[in-house]
């Protein structure tokens, strides 16, 4: 299975730290985000990549280029306009191929198992979502997830306890981007259609996960790598 690995944001929230540096360049415990990630796929025999960026995208190919060093191979998809995520996936779909494939955000940091996604997606279902506890950064959550492990959306009147939090993993059957024609296009419009059409499943993991979204959530993940590894 591939893994599509995405890098193309330009990360404003994180300013002034990516005015200079693409927001996976950032580094916490004495690694930049994406080699954390790239190193637990490979420990997870995920090798086949593709990883898209836009701002400041040269670093990112000048520092991992073909990713043989770390035991990988990647694949580049440059976006020279914004394109939003659905939109970034769909110009990479020549490199990702006609089977499902995994979608990993490049700005969180986990200790996933990331086996457990060759098995994500069964029957008919195009998409699956590893969903988690909700943060205190976003309490009101992303979806619902029944006991069956289906995916539903948050009832209009009112946010239940029970909504979880998409992780930014997940696993996408091609078949999900086919009648999109627009360049950008945002991801939520196609899970909301897969879930009507029960077509979306999701799990719970309840690990470590952490969406580095400002420059204090990366200090504190730095500050608590470099404790762990004293």
């Amino acid at each position: 299975m591939k893994v599509m690995l995405l890098a193309a944001g330009k990360g404003e929230r994180m300013q002034p730290l990516t005015t200079h540096t693409p927001k996976p360049l950032l580094q916490a415990g004495g690694r930049s985000l994406l080699e954390h990630l790239i190193r637990k796929l490979a420990v997870h025999n995920f090798t086949d990549l593709v990883i898209n960026h836009a701002w400041l995208g040269q670093q990112l190919e000048d520092t991992f280029g073909d990713g043989s060093a770390l035991g990988v191979k990647i694949e580049w998809s440059r976006e020279t306009e914004p394109l939003e995520t659905a939109g970034g996936i769909i110009k990479a779909l020549p490199l990702l191929g006609d089977a499902p494939f995994a979608v990993v955000n490049g700005d969180i940091w986990t200790d996933y198992p990331f086996s457990n996604l060759r098995k994500a997606l069964v029957a008919q279902d195009q998409v699956h979502l590893v969903l988690v506890a909700n943060p205190a950064h976003h309490l009101k959550g992303d979806f619902i997830l029944t006991d069956e492990g289906r995916l539903g959306m948050p009832a209009t009147a009112g946010i239940p306890a029970s909504t979880f939090t998409y992780s930014g993993i997940g696993v996408f059957h091609p078949g999900l981007f086919a009648d999109v024609k627009e360049k950008q296009y945002p991801l939520l419009p196609l899970l909301k259609q897969a879930i009507a059409h029960q077509q979306a499943s999701g799990s719970l993991f309840a690990g470590e996960w952490i969406d580095i979204g400002t420059p204090q959530r990366l200090h504190q993940l730095d500050q608590q790598l470099r404790a762990k590894n004293s």
